[in-house]
Formats: C-alpha cells, structure tokens, sequence
C-alpha cells in the first residue's frame, strides 16, 4: 500500500488541495450565511431558507470535504514519513500547519454546533459577530500556505 502512496503522490496531493478548496470555501461562506441569518425573524420564511441553505453547506460539501482533506492529508503524511523520515512532522512548517489544521477543524466543529443553534431558533450571536469572524480561516490558510510552500525552519 505504501509504495502505491508514493507511486500517486502527485494525485494525492491534488486531491487534497481540491477538498481543502472545497472546505474553505464552506468555511467561508457559512459565517457569511450566518450573518445574513441573525438579521432573520426565527420562524419567518427567510430563516426557514437560511436552516436548508446551511444544513446543505454543511452536509453536502463541508463535512465530506473535510473527511477527504484529512484522509489526504493523512496519506501525504503516510508518504511523507516513509520517503524522507518522520522528522518532519516536528519542524517549524509542519507545526504550523497542523496547528491550522487543529485550529480549522475546530473552527468547523463550532460552525456545525452554530448551526444546531440557528435550526433551533437559539442563535446568540449578532451578524457582527459572525462577519468579524468570517475571514478567521482565510487567516489561518495564509500561515498554512506559506508555511508549507517555503517550508521555512527546515
């Protein structure tokens, strides 16, 4: 199994940058939806469209997008330790970037508990709020991004 990792690195690393595109645009959009959603009357037309837009955001393209960026990324990691040693994982780049991947899963996490709390008419957090919030994993990509594309502390 290991050698046809290696053998497909080039695809698996595709594959992986295509369902990280995909979780970040949820990522993004969702807060944006919320925002849009705090303004509507809890039970009103309006709020009952933003409950069925962001059930689907999050079920159809958020958590499958971001079961597949990990399960990618695991096997980049997989690839990784085999061909040049596991020391990696403990340099200053990797750091980072596990660190974002912590921190957006968890952000994901809350996206998924806010969205319970909408479909239950119990948000309690204003559009500022989540349009403040709305840009935090475009942050949290720049460091990734940069971190892995100049893997500095190597």
């Amino acid at each position: 199994m290991t050698d046809w990792l290696i053998a497909h690195y080039d695809l698996l690393r595709g594959l992986h940058i295509l369902a990280v595109i995909a979780w970040m645009a949820g990522l993004l959009y969702l807060p944006r939806l919320y925002a849009y959603h705090a303004k509507a009357v809890v039970g009103s037309e309006m709020d009952l469209t933003f409950r069925i837009m962001e059930a689907k955001l999050l079920r159809i393209i958020m958590n499958p997008a971001f079961v597949l960026a990990l399960l990618f990324g695991f096997c980049l990691i997989w690839v990784d330790g085999h061909v040049r040693g596991w020391g990696f994982l403990g340099q200053a780049w990797m750091v980072v970037k596990l660190a974002g991947v912590l921190l957006l899963s968890g952000w994901h996490h809350y996206l998924a508990l806010a969205r319970k709390a909408f479909a239950e008419g119990r948000n309690r957090r204003s559009n500022t709020f989540w349009r403040m919030t709305n840009e935090l994993p475009f942050l949290a990509a720049i460091a990734m991004v940069l971190a892995v594309t100049t893997e500095f502390g190597k």
